[in-house]
């Protein structure tokens, strides 16, 4: 028997829902709420969850992230009372198989269903076959994620060695370095290419956690066990049991939760808030930080003893800056990925783009990086990436530390004497300030100055910045 479970909090839909599936010989179950539906998962098998996207204590996207990454070979089709193309889009790539809007059609939704429920009955009796969402999950050990991009640098090297060495293990790994390296990205490849490849992954932003939030998103929480605890709600801990539980940011979390994870990872049980129910837990920790968790030991803001239970095997990234021929390899990727995604046919960068991109230092590192490069191929209107796709402060970037070697210049210059060499050198300074707030707009520069273009050019020139 093909089984169905609907989510929806109307009653009455789900109640028609259910009997015009019955009919058509589905088996169905309802639940009213999303934690009444991941409590029902967990302890039946379904081919397909029909879900509504606005519940009374969560929404479809959050079901559906849930649902693929503890049960991926159940099928989600979400349903919503609004058409809105970017959030079926969005939907999508998360992994459903569709989105429907009201009001439902019976031929329509029965034929959707149909052939949703079809693909995933197939995916369900061969214990998780191929699909395009299933693809990542079923790659073989010793192979990286279509995503990861590996670069040419001694450092990306250096990196691929310790990632081949870690991932079959069950260690615990701690990732250090600038906000921005891909720490996520690297954590997903050695759980990919571990034994745990095809049970959860789940990714925790702890920098975004209060006090208060952290230990039911951590351990979960029993309807009624506090004010506000109007649902059943299940923690990280227990979604990635059996897989790799991916911390970011841990050196924000406070002291307190930061013993209870300790007892977690020293006793591997777990226990929701309000309950007494222990359950075991076989979870592999990785976690992310960009502080220098050192110091914060010594300063009394990170547990000495969980930084040991985590630190069994440590992995630094590098800042983009370092890894300088790796550049335009994850720029490339990034224009393959964009281009896929935005159906655009960019071929490359011109050579001007190029130069700005390798000579940009990258702050941001890989991740402003991706976000420059998909920002360029939605603007562009050439086979190539211009210069007038990139950011200001990219595109001007050159300009800059022509300016910055000017102003080295000024002042390695021989003591000036007089007032009148005073005077030019303050000139000098004031113009390099002021082209360098306005990103080089010399019309902007020469009305805030109080002089004609021509006698900044002039003045610039003098600098060699013309």
């Amino acid at each position: 028997m093909k089984r169905i479970l609907i989510v929806d909090d109307e009653v009455n839909i789900g109640i028609l829902l259910s009997k015009f599936l019955t009919r058509n010989g589905y088996e169905v179950a309802t639940a009213l709420t999303g934690a009444a539906a991941l409590e029902l998962l967990s302890k039946e098998k379904f081919q397909l969850v029909l879900c509504d996207f606005r519940l009374e204590d969560t929404d479809g996207r959050e079901i559906l992230k849930k649902v693929k990454a503890l049960y991926p070979q159940t099928g989600v089709i979400i349903i919503t009372g609004y058409s809105d193309i970017k959030l079926a889009v969005e939907l999508i790539k998360m992994g459903a198989y569709d989105y429907i809007t009201k009001p439902l059609y019976p031929d329509e939704i029965l034929n959707t269903i149909s052939k949703a429920i079809d693909l995933q009955y197939t995916i369900f009796k061969s214990e998780g076959s191929p699909t395009p969402q299933r693809k990542e999950k079923a790659a073989k050990a010793g192979e990286y994620p279509d995503e990861f991009i590996i670069g040419e640098s001694a450092a990306s090297k250096e990196l691929i060695k310790q990632l081949d060495l870690i991932s079959p293990t069950n260690y615990s790994v701690i990732l250090t370095g600038e906000s921005g390296t891909g720490k996520e990205s690297i954590a997903h490849a050695i759980h990919l290419k571990s034994n745990r490849r095809d049970k959860p992954f789940i990714a925790m932003d702890c920098g975004s956690l209060t006090k208060e939030l952290a230990g039911s998103e951590f351990f979960g929480h029993e309807k009624g066990s506090f004010t506000g605890a109007l649902y059943t709600k299940i923690g990280h801990f227990e979604m990635a049991n059996g897989g790799t539980l991916f911390l970011d940011e841990v050196g924000n979390l406070s002291y307190e939760i930061q013993a209870a994870l300790l007892r977690i990872v020293q006793e591997r049980k777990v226990k929701r808030i309000g309950s007494t129910k222990e359950i075991d837990l076989d979870v592999r920790i990785i976690i992310a930080t960009n502080e220098n968790l050192h110091e914060a030991i010594q300063k009394g803001r990170f547990r000495e003893d969980l930084y040991h239970r985590f630190n069994e095997f440590c992995i630094h990234l590098p800042p983009l800056r370092e890894r300088d021929i790796d550049i335009m390899i994850f720029a490339e990727k990034f224009l393959k990925f964009t281009n896929k995604e935005l159906n655009r046919n960019i071929e490359g960068f011109s050579s001007e783009v190029i130069t700005c991109l390798m000579s940009y230092n990258w702050p941001g590192n890989v991740r402003e990086l991706k976000n420059v490069i998909r920002r360029a191929t939605l603007l562009s209107e050439t086979p190539k990436v211009q210069l007038k796709a990139l950011p200001l402060e990219i595109s001007n970037y050159t300009k800059s530390a022509a300016m910055e070697i000017a102003v080295d210049a000024i002042h390695s210059r021989e003591p000036r004497r007089g007032l009148k060499d005073a005077a030019l050198e303050a000139e000098y300074e004031t113009i390099l300030t002021v082209l360098k707030e306005v990103n080089f707009n010399k019309t902007k520069a020469a009305q805030i100055l109080n002089i004609d273009r021509k006698t900044l050019y002039n003045k610039m020139k003098a600098i060699n910045l013309g």
